[in-house]
């Protein structure tokens, strides 16, 4: 008995160290939308196209990406470095919306979003758009946005 109170301590206390992940399901596509964590040092640095932009308190900018058929994994990168200040990540699959997403979706404040979405049967093919929205923003705000 001693044992099995020990082994679900193991359990419980694992799943508190892994990062969050969120599962959407929607009809034949399951996304997993996860921290990206390391995964620039597995994929490279290149995000193309890296977008320049600025924001400014409730303003929001639109983005765009046709996904081919066939696509696994999309990581997405909105950086904009300073902690003070707040935006917002609203992501428009053609079958479905991921998100809102902020600056501690994954556990740290630093002024980054960065995330991976993956289906192991691929990503909803068409036109997907990212809402960048300036949530507490003082003054005006630089980023860079950015997808592989």
């Amino acid at each position: 008995m001693e044992l099995c109170k020990i082994a679900t301590f193991i359990v419980i206390a694992a799943a508190l160290l892994v990062p969050t992940v969120a599962a959407q399901g929607t009809g034949s596509h399951n996304y997993i939308v996860t921290p990206a964590g390391d995964t620039m040092l597995e994929d490279g640095p290149v995000f193309m196209p890296m977008n320049v932009g600025s924001i400014t308190q409730g303003e929001t900018d639109w983005y765009s990406l046709n996904v081919a058929a066939g696509t696994t994994k999309l990581t997405i990168d909105l950086n904009w470095g300073d902690s003070s200040d707040s935006l917002r990540l609203t992501v428009y699959a053609p079958d479905t919306v991921l998100g809102p997403y902020y600056d501690s979706y994954d556990g740290t404040t630093n002024g980054r979003i960065y995330m991976s979405i993956e289906d192991s049967v691929g990503l909803y093919p068409g036109t997907w758009w990212f809402e960048v929205y300036g949530a507490d923003v003082d003054g005006t705000e630089d980023y860079t946005f950015g997808w592989r």
